[in-house]
């Protein structure tokens, strides 16, 4: 398997990733490469693994916490953590299509196209693909009402 991931534990594109999916031909192999995406996110601190911070919907364990710089039209970084290694690698990917976006961008952007471009609806259990839904949805509300609080 190649090295795709990068050593440093930065986010990686969305191009970037989708461009690794169509590189790798079998499921089994891409299932492998989002095991690998979401070993290399940061963890989570304890205090920040809290009921507050956790995504309904989703059959795993999930939390989702996020930064926004302010402003009008604030820039927003998230960072998230699974107990399910396939979960955590869904939250690389979506990582890379939100984090670092202004909350308008955030409201724009066509998740669902992102992700038919990788093929994962066709490989994801019912409850992951929901729990995905849930996660979308998390960051949707965290954007709107960041977006909100700044006006």
């Amino acid at each position: 398997m190649l090295d795709l991931i990068p050593a440093d534990c930065t986010i990686m594109s969305i191009e970037a990733i989708i461009d690794d999916f169509d590189f790798l031909e079998d499921w089994e192999d891409r299932y492998r490469y989002l095991i690998e995406l979401g070993r290399a996110l940061p963890p989570l601190e304890k205090s920040e693994r809290i009921d507050a911070n956790k995504v309904r919907g989703c059959a795993s364990q999930v939390w989702l916490v996020h930064t926004a710089d302010g402003g009008e039209d604030p820039v927003l970084n998230f960072r998230g953590e699974s107990d399910a290694h396939i979960v955590q690698g869904l939250i690389a990917i979506l990582l890379a299509l939100y984090s670092g976006q202004r909350a308008s961008r955030i409201l724009e952007i066509d998740a669902e196209a992102q992700l038919n471009q990788i093929g994962l609806r066709d490989h994801l259990t019912a409850q992951r693909s929901n729990g995905l839904s849930s996660m979308v949805a998390r960051i949707r509300r965290d954007a709107e009402a960041t977006s909100a609080a700044s006006v």
